[in-house]
């Protein structure tokens, strides 16, 4: 289903990112998201532009959707979105938001930029597949280090671990921003998981983390990047 193409020069990515301007605030939370993206999107996810609703095909969930332009600037790359759009963000009329909208751009799974909710999300969509018996797809989400202060989370990663949902992975993207933090990768480790701890600026660890077998539990890759300073 993956389309073979070249591979994406990372210069392009931090061009197509300048050409949304407006929202300088959140560029550091979009920054710290882009090489996991560009890994995931270069290298692991199966996911086709001219079918984004395949059933068969992985699902990627982000769930640090406040900071989108890292997210926009891979599905650009990716034929998921035209280029020229890029520069319509966070205007009126603009289908590309401050928050990434399911309904209005092809490829997004969730709705998202309200912290907290993507690995519960991640959770469902993977027992539903699941039940349905599609046992090829992975389910990938991307949450923050912050988000893991929410209650919410503590029972999805108990939940994934004991239930042994092995299509379901998380990736962590750990820029030192969480107030009650402890060991991230200790977290997913008592409840069951595989959990991995890279350097989130290392595209062939990323590749290999994302990649490593898990058997019958989900994986937790924790991707290390600058501290939010």
């Amino acid at each position: 289903m993956t389309t073979v193409r070249p591979p994406t020069d990372p210069a392009e990515l931090h061009r197509l990112m300048s050409l949304m301007t407006g929202d300088e605030k959140h560029s550091a939370a979009a920054t710290s998201t882009l090489d996991v993206l560009h890994v995931l999107y270069d290298r692991v996810l199966h996911v086709d532009p001219q079918h984004p609703d395949d059933p068969v095909r992985d699902r990627f969930l982000l769930s640090k959707g406040h900071g989108p332009m890292a997210y926009y600037a891979v599905l650009a790359v990716h034929g998921f979105l035209d280029e020229a759009e890029l520069a319509t963000w966070a205007q009126p009329g603009s289908r590309l938001g401050l928050h990434p909208d399911r309904v209005l751009v092809p490829g997004v799974e969730i709705g998202s930029g309200s912290l907290g909710h993507g690995l519960p999300l991640a959770v469902g969509t993977a027992v539903g597949l699941r039940i349905r018996g599609l046992t090829t797809p992975r389910v990938v989400v991307l949450v923050g280090d912050a988000e893991l202060d929410e209650g919410s989370n503590h029972e999805a990663v108990a939940y994934a671990g004991r239930s042994g949902l092995a299509n379901l992975t998380a990736v962590v993207v750990d820029n030192d921003s969480a107030t009650h933090r402890g060991d991230l990768a200790e977290l997913f480790l008592a409840e069951g998981w595989r959990a991995i701890t890279v350097d989130g600026r290392d595209h062939d660890v990323l590749e290999t983390a994302l990649t490593a077998a898990h058997d019958d539990r989900p994986l937790a890759v924790v991707a290390v990047v600058e501290p939010k300073g």
